[in-house]
């Protein structure tokens, strides 16, 4: 089953106001605990408008993974432009990464349970994500960046993992506001030059000092 389009600027914000409810219900309740009514609860909405939408708790559910994964997408690919380098690029995409999981930490727990609840929508957030990585690496392989021999398939997806842990340490279980420590943004950016291969780390730190 598919969901429906709204055809209207007015349907379209009453569509996006259910899914903004969505994605607080399945992240405090999880998406056994979850319901129709109380996602048409919290965004101020009749049932029958939900439905108007959503067959089903199941179809708000696919659309949020997906809709959580263009975002998350939208937001690194934004921060990696800041960067004039490979490492500059990861460096400040995995910093956007770490603001969303802050704004929005149902992420976590939304993607886990699409294992077994979607689990086509849950590898389809990985695959997007990993398929903008490979892009990314080609080019600096192609500019010299990285190194010669580097698989970028099997980088993207280890860059993912640590991205994915670091965010859950040092945001999701300290309840930061989307800033890692400095440190451990340097550190990670010391361990990701060195498995892309590149030249010395030229980032800084939390003091200013440039890293080597």
């Amino acid at each position: 089953m598919t969901t429906s389009q709204p055809r209207t600027a007015r349907g379209q914000e009453t569509k996006r106001k259910i899914l903004e409810a969505a994605e607080a219900v399945f992240t405090e309740h999880g998406y056994q605990g979850a319901s129709v009514s109380k996602i048409t609860d919290r965004a101020g909405v009749g049932q029958g408008t939900f439905y108007l939408y959503y067959p089903t708790k199941h179809e708000v559910f696919v659309e949020l993974v997906d809709d959580l994964n263009f975002r998350v997408r939208q937001a690194m690919s934004l921060g990696a432009r800041r960067g004039t380098t490979r490492l500059e690029s990861e460096r400040e995409g995995f910093r956007e990464f770490f603001r969303f999981v802050a704004a929005h930490p149902g992420i976590y727990r939304v993607v886990r349970e699409a294992e077994f609840v979607a689990p086509e929508a849950m590898r389809r957030h990985y695959t997007n994500i990993v398929g903008g990585y490979v892009d990314g690496l080609l080019a600096a392989k192609a500019a010299g960046e990285v190194d010669p021999d580097l698989d970028p398939k099997v980088t993207a997806w280890a860059l993912m993992g640590v991205g994915e842990m670091i965010g859950m340490r040092w945001i999701l279980w300290e309840g930061s506001d989307g800033e890692v420590p400095d440190e451990v943004l340097d550190e990670m950016t010391r361990f990701i030059r060195r498995g892309l291969g590149g030249g010395p780390d030229s980032t800084q730190d939390g003091t200013g000092q440039e890293q080597t």
